[in-house]
């Protein structure tokens, strides 16, 4: 008979955990909470319009890069639709402070040279720092689908791989502005000055300097490949019915029972919801309390503030990449900071590409980073029920972001036929995610022991999987779900196949 897995949590980790374990041959039940399954993948539709949730910029799907290689391996590469964003200008960043524009190429060359023209003065710490972040992601067995010690932190001993990512920053380069300019990415992988490890900086800058993409459409049909496989190998994908309660004895999952009273049982328990979440599930005992007391005090990335805008017929070009927005140099560090005067000082918005997308923008997102604290006062409501005020600090919040892109884009505000937002208690509801944490857990390389969450747990038959363990995001949750499902059939058993698709 065939093995058995739960997996509970139907997102980006759970997912692709359960479509690895279905190739080798498990039978696999995935359990999601919420209606539709996938997590940040998932999708939502407004007036007829669709958005997506998290996943909004794709990275290694280019040739031969892993994300590529994974889908290939997994047969659904083919089945996804997707469109590679501008060569010549992949990200663009625009500082209010001087109105500078940088406009950043695809590819280690050509993002390198780009940067000497603008600082010339900065030539070679430039090229020494390309070198060296490229240096570190080679030397990632799991970045680079290479069978070998397997998981992110088992890397050489480097120096660099663990220091500050700001200080690996300013270790090659003097002048403040282009510090700034190579930190622009830190919002996308929850960066924290002082505390985010440069290996996590290498891996998620490099992934999209070497080409970035879009889904076409929307991220949704990721989550429905995923799903696919599991079904075709006998598996079952079950959403709307969330898990409510884990059955542990004796340090070993005996099953799980949903809100709807079904039970379920196997031999494999796979968690892909926020630790927090799960503690709640299997309830006191199940984990000794040093380990609950040790993880609850791990702290959790920030959250965002996120405007979604439709717009009117033709009146916004379509843009094919992302654009940052920055008020002011040397603050990269602080996005994630809140002040309501002086909200936003900077934000990432994307015009994602609809089909048959012509040269008008259907719609926009736009993502602020914000903790949660501005929204604690709300925390024990519920949607559609946390009162006027919040509804006038939402509108609030959205006008000032709405303000700073039209005097980007003047004009802009008329183009807009509908508009509305998103605060950290969507997140925090939406996901299930503690404090409404965009990236999971905070990772800290002065106390990586702290922070890291392994795959096995106390339970002996219950695994971790997800952006609380190693990485998160488009990259990092797949490889993690490699890992958490080479827990279980053997180490190097699934990288040795995918490491064959080339």
């Amino acid at each position: 008979m065939k093995k058995t897995v739960i997996v509970i949590g139907g997102g980006l980790g759970g997912l692709f955990t359960g479509a690895f374990l279905s190739k080798e041959g498990y039978q696999v039940t995935v359990l999601e909470k919420n209606a539709t399954i996938g997590g940040g993948l998932q999708c939502f539709k407004r007036n007829g319009t669709s958005f997506e949730t998290g996943m909004h910029i794709l990275g290694g799907f280019q040739p031969g890069g892993n994300l590529n290689r994974i889908c290939a391996y997994l047969g659904i590469l083919d089945k996804l639709q997707m469109q590679f964003t501008d060569a010549e200008a992949m990200d663009v960043i625009t500082y209010g402070e001087d109105g500078r524009c940088y406009k950043l190429p695809s590819g280690k060359e050509a993002f390198t040279n780009y940067l000497k023209e603008q600082f010339p003065a900065e030539t070679e710490g430039i090229q020494q720092y390309m070198d060296a972040l490229y240096s570190l992601c080679q030397k990632i067995d799991l970045f680079n689908l290479r069978s070998g010690k397997g998981h992110f932190f088992a890397h050489d001993d480097d120096d660099e791989a663990f220091m500050p990512a700001d200080k690996f920053i300013a270790k090659y380069v003097t002048n403040s502005r282009l510090r700034d300019l190579l930190a622009y990415m830190s919002p996308m992988y929850g960066g924290i000055a002082g505390h985010t490890p440069t290996y996590i900086h290498a891996m998620i800058n490099v992934l999209y300097i070497n080409g970035s993409s879009q889904f076409i459409g929307g991220s949704q049909q990721l989550a429905d490949c995923l799903a696919d496989i599991i079904r075709e190998n006998g598996g079952q994908v079950i959403a709307g019915d969330a898990v409510s309660h884990i059955e542990v004895h004796n340090r070993f999952a005996n099953r799980v029972i949903t809100q709807s009273k079904k039970e379920y049982s196997a031999d494999w328990y796979i968690s892909d919801v926020h630790p927090d979440t799960l503690f709640s599930l299997t309830g006191n005992g199940a984990f000794p309390k040093s380990y609950v007391d040790r993880v609850r005090s791990i702290p959790n990335s920030y959250s965002a503030f996120s405007v979604y805008l439709k717009f009117k017929s033709e009146t916004q070009p379509y843009v094919n990449h992302p654009c940052y927005y920055q008020e002011r140099y040397e603050t990269v560090w602080q996005l994630g900071d809140y002040d309501e005067d002086n909200f936003p000082q900077g934000f990432m918005y994307i015009t994602p590409p609809s089909r048959n997308q012509g040269p008008w923008a259907e719609r926009m997102i736009v993502n602020c980073l914000m903790p949660f604290e501005p929204v604690r006062k709300w925390e024990h409501t519920t949607v559609g029920h946390r009162g006027a005020d919040y509804q006038a600090w939402k509108e609030r919040l959205m006008n000032k972001v709405i303000n700073k892109l039209d005097a980007l884009h003047p004009g802009f505000r008329d183009s807009i036929e509908m508009a509305f937002a998103s605060s950290p208690l969507t997140i925090r509801d939406y996901y299930g995610v503690k404090d409404g944490s965009l990236y999971g857990h905070q990772w800290d390389c002065e106390n990586m022991v702290r922070s890291q969450m392994p795959i096995v747990t106390k339970v002996r038959n219950l695994l971790l999987t997800g952006q609380n363990v190693n990485l998160h995001g488009i990259c990092g949750v797949p490889l993690t779900a490699i890992e958490t499902a080479e827990t279980i059939v053997g180490r190097g058993m699934i990288v040795e196949k995918i490491s064959k698709i080339k």
